[in-house]
């Protein structure tokens, strides 16, 4: 039985910031009423004119992710993409990662679990190291939120949250038995999965022909609907035990984690689960006020940023966690 670490870090954003006073021009809402409610300044929109999609964000992050791994593209043995934002219906992500990158045809698996995606990603990455099955694995989590959102006043309460980007680590093979993954924590409760839902189009409720043939303006199946009120309390509740759940597998305690990494939803929802384990601003990583939230592309950014800073170091006990449509949640416990 191998271990696994993560090798290699990096993220990628578009360079065009949306602020929340700019949202206040297109929709009936403000600075104020955002940031009180989600603690987010502002977050990036890709552009039509500059090529941006999931799958050349996500590149541009794993490109980072490789080097600093210090391998070549050609020792990536397997790809996992993150995104609930494909670039098409069909094929994922994962096999246009795979081209763009000129790697050779290894496998290509995409992963479709929206906010807790990258912590999915990373638990099949870990397990297929530590099997033996691969050696360097590289996972992407990233997201274009900004095309298919309601911009306008209807859609506020869900479109001043999300935000664009990309981040992607190297999952290698690790000798060293007392460093790395630790260990993973998957959960799921698909009661809820309207609660946190974009319904069309898809092959279940609403077909792509029942929108072109209706063509009503006032269709609002195809845009994210979020029961807001709803999904925090269980974020809250979810968060606490999966982080928990990880400590206890390990013999830790609170008290023993040097930085928690939590999905970026809510700045609320963090600063909520930093109080009730006791951590210091300076145990837990929150960037969402300059990216908003970014779907399975948040925990990787926030990862990145943190160890850029300085914030993680070698042998520290960093904790991984995520909330969201599924519902699904996970954690993820590592020493670095």
């Amino acid at each position: 039985m191998y271990n696994s670490r993560i090798a290699g870090l990096g993220y990628y954003v578009p360079e065009n910031v949306v602020t929340n006073d700019d949202l206040s021009k297109i929709m009936d809402t403000s600075d104020e009423w955002i940031q009180e409610r989600t603690g987010i300044q502002e977050r990036r929109h890709v552009k039509k004119t500059n090529g941006d999609t999931t799958t050349s964000m996500g590149v541009k992050a794993a490109r980072i992710a490789i080097e600093r791994a210090g391998i070549d593209k050609d020792e990536i043995d397997f790809i996992i993409f993150a995104t609930l934002s494909p670039d098409y219906y069909f094929p994922g992500p994962g096999v246009l990662v795979q081209r763009d990158l000129g790697i050779k045809t290894v496998g290509a698996l995409d992963v479709r679990n929206q906010c807790s995606g990258f912590v999915y990603a990373i638990s099949v990455a870990d397990n297929f190291v530590k099997t033996g099955m691969y050696k360097n694995i590289l996972v992407i989590g990233s997201e274009v939120h900004s095309r298919g959102l309601d911009m306008t006043t209807r859609g506020r309460g869900v479109s001043v949250i999300f935000g664009d980007g990309a981040g992607a680590a190297v999952v290698s093979r690790e000798e060293d038995t007392k460093r790395g993954i630790l260990s993973t924590h998957l959960h799921s409760e698909g009661q809820h999965a309207e609660e946190l839902s974009v319904i069309a189009p898809g092959m279940g409720k609403r077909w792509v022909t029942d929108i072109l043939e209706d063509g009503d303006p006032e269709d609002t199946s195809y845009y994210p609907y979020m029961n807001g009120q709803f999904v925090f309390k269980n974020a809250v509740v979810r968060f606490s035990e999966v982080i928990m759940e990880g400590l206890k597998t390990n013999g830790l305690t609170p008290a023993d984690i040097d930085m928690l990494i939590p999905h970026q939803a809510n700045l609320r929802i963090s600063q909520f689960v930093q109080k009730k384990f006791g951590l210091s601003d300076d145990q837990v990583f929150n960037n969402i006020m300059k990216y908003g939230n970014t779907t399975a592309a948040s925990i990787p950014i926030a990862l990145t940023e943190a160890w850029e800073a300085g914030k993680i170091k070698k042998g520290d006990i960093v904790v991984l966690a995520a909330f969201g449509s599924g519902f699904t949640w996970g954690s993820a416990i590592i020493k670095w």
